[in-house]
Parts: C-alpha cells; structure tokens; sequence
C-alpha cells in the first residue's frame, strides 16, 4: 500500500503538472525547429511555449452568434481539470494522492470526461464547423477509447487487483510491458488519441474535417491547450505504474525511479507525433475496430489464462 501524500504534495500537485507540461511542450518546439541550427535557435525553440501562453493571455475572446457561453467555456475548463483528477491516483514513487479500491477505472473515468469535454466545446460554440467537429469526435473517441480501457483492463487483470498500488507491487519481478506487449503498445497508442496529440489532433484543427474547437481563441484555447499537454503528462505518467513497475528498479530512489520513465515515455509520445503518418479519421477507426480491440482482448485472454493457472 502506497503511503498517502502529505497536504502540501497534494497542493502542489497541479503546478508540478503545468510545469511538467510547460517543459514537455519546450521540448516539442525545439524538435519541431530542427532546422534551427546553434545554441540561439535552441533557447527560442525552448521558450516558445511561454510566448504563446503570453499570446493567448493577450488575445480576445471570439464568440459566435446566439452561442452557449456557460456550456462551452465548461467543456473548456473540463479538460484540465479532468487532467488533474486522473493525476490524483497516479503515484510519485510509492506515494500518491489517493488510491481508491477502483483507481484505474477512476482514471479511465477522467479520461472519458476529458472526451466528452471537447464535445461540449464544440457543442457550446454553436458554429457548424464545432457542432460537426464535436460529434466527429464523440464517434472517434468511442474507437480510441475501447482498446485503451481494454488494455488498462489488462494490466488490473493482471494484478487481479483495480487499486494501482497492488499493481504497481505486482511488478516487482517482472514488469507488465514485457509480458503484456501488446497491451502497453495500445495504451500507448491509444493515449495520444486520447489526449488528442499528433495525427490525432483532429478537435484542434480549422477546416470542415475537424473544427471541434476552432471558434475558441485567447484564454479559452489556452486553457483547452494547457489541458491537453496535461492529459499528455498524466497518460504518460500512468503508464509507469500500470506497465513499467511504478517506482520499482535499483540504486536509484522509487520517486526518481518514476521520474526517469515518465519522462522516457513522454518523450517517446511526443516523438510519435513525428514518427507517425496522419491517416484519415475513417481509417483508424476502422483500424482500431478491426485490429486494435482485438488484439487488446487476446491479450486479456492470455492474460487471464496465466493468471487462473497460477
């Protein structure tokens, strides 16, 4: 059982999470400005997302005609918040905020809200463009979201246990990526669908493919964007509990033993934005249908099989 987190981790928590998110996205702008060359090019790439943060601070709101405020900007605000929610049961070494008997279907929980947040977005807008975009988006996230479950569903299979502590102190011997491969490849996966990242960053986009969110500027899509880095943090972090052993390895501490694999599979996820082709909505979804949510429940089976013959 993971010690609970003294009051002052937990009021930090979500300024660990914006810095967190601050520094993966200077990551990511300095990949993207690789054709800069020199230590200038470098440090301006690294600062890029604090300018746009002071951009979007200084821009106007834009509304449409006759649109819900109250209900958009809700689903705005949803996103990070559901970010946060789900950081709660994630634990910092052995250490976590909370760690609820259902913890992992309380994190699957926060990342369906997230979903359903950006529908509300577009909803709200009251612009054709959001309302399609939103509902796109509701019929994509049903795809992205079954192999993800089904692989979380996977790992607590495993452990026999939903409270991530227990499966965190299932690894012990043996991490759940190696004898769960196809799981933790589909969460992965999944997980940039998830937090709409990389080719899957379709609720971001302007034209009549996308649009969920393309009337919201100024502080209302920095707030949509602030939340999804953090669901990118949080989905990553979370990956190390459930199938890299938590805060479990040698020599080093459990807490820099979490640190050292979030940011290996952060860094691993905003390099699949780059590494993986864009396809059409249509065929992923047809993909994950056809491939993806089978493959995850072979994987349960299996699974299942070793953990009945123990």
């Amino acid at each position: 059982m993971p010690e609970t987190a003294p009051l002052w981790a937990v009021l930090l928590m979500p300024f660990a999470l914006v810095v967190f998110a601050l520094a993966a996205a200077g990551f990511d702008a300095v990949l993207s400005a690789g054709a800069e060359r020199g230590r200038t090019g470098a440090l301006r790439a690294a600062t890029t997302p604090v300018r746009e943060v002071l951009r979007l601070l200084g821009g106007q709101r834009r509304r449409t005609t006759a649109d819900d405020t109250l209900l958009g900007r809700t689903g705005i605000a949803l996103v990070p918040v559901a970010a946060v929610l789900a950081a709660a049961v994630v634990p910092w070494g052995f250490s976590s905020v909370t760690d609820p008997v259902v913890g992992v279907v309380w994190f699957n929980a926060m990342e369906a809200l997230a979903w359903a947040a950006v529908w509300l977005a577009g909803w709200g807008s009251n612009s054709a463009l959001s309302l399609i975009g939103g509902y796109r988006f509701l019929a994509q996230g049903l795809a992205y979201e079954l192999p993800h479950m089904f692989a979380i569903t996977t790992a607590a299979l495993g452990a026999e246990s939903l409270r991530v502590s227990e499966v965190v102190q299932a690894q012990q011997g043996l991490w759940y990526a190696i004898w769960m491969p196809a799981a933790f490849v589909v969460y992965l996966l999944s997980a940039m669908a998830m937090a709409f990242w990389g080719p899957f960053d379709h609720p971001l986009g302007r034209d009549t493919a996308g649009g969920a969110v393309a009337e919201y500027s100024g502080v209302d899509r920095l707030v949509l964007l602030g939340g999804r880095w953090l669901l990118l943090v949080v989905t990553a972090a979370f990956s190390v509990p459930l199938f890299l052993g938590g805060g479990h390895g040698p020599l080093l501490p459990a807490w820099a033993w979490t640190l050292v694999k979030t940011v290996a599979v952060l860094a691993l996820l905003i390099a699949g934005r780059r590494l993986l082709p864009t396809l059409r909505m249509e065929r992923y979804m047809e993909f994950a249908w056809m491939v993806l949510v089978p493959l995850t429940l072979l994987q349960a089976l299996f699974v299942a099989v070793v953990v009945l013959n123990r």
